[in-house]
């Protein structure tokens, strides 16, 4: 058996610096230092493992408006979800937003999955995760 680990989850991006205020001011990740590629982007720390935000100029990977749990996403973990949710709110995000808002939360704080969840987009229409699971 392979003994592999996750090492970093990367991100297509339009706007790097509307990116980086999503990921860094709301969701808290900081900046580390990245190699000077030819694309510009960002890498920032995420617990043990990264977050890569990677520009491109074209689409990304989504181009709905919807919050879907069911589409392609990653998910990052806490031990306070009740002060996410507040953290989120106090940035404008609302269960309550319509489909389409892009600072919708889907909030389901409990269901199949044993854990509470929220899910939301960044800036580019990804779809973030963020969970209770127990670590």
């Amino acid at each position: 058996m392979l003994n592999l680990n996750l090492h970093h989850v990367s991100v297509v991006v339009r706007d790097l610096d509307r990116a980086l205020g999503f990921y860094r001011d709301v969701l808290g990740l900081q900046p580390l230092p990245r190699p000077d590629f030819p694309v510009r982007g960002a890498w920032l720390s995420c617990g043990e493992r990264q977050l890569h935000l990677v520009v491109h100029d074209g689409q990304t990977l989504r181009s709905s408006d919807s919050v879907d749990n069911n589409d392609g996403h990653f998910a990052l973990n806490t031990n306070d979800f009740d002060a996410v949710v507040a953290a989120l709110a106090a940035h404008g995000f609302s269960e309550a937003a319509a489909d389409g808002d892009p600072r919708r939360l889907l909030v389901k704080r409990s269901g199949a999955a044993g854990f509470a969840q929220l899910y939301l987009l960044d800036p580019d229409r990804n779809v973030v995760e963020i969970n209770a699971a127990p670590t």
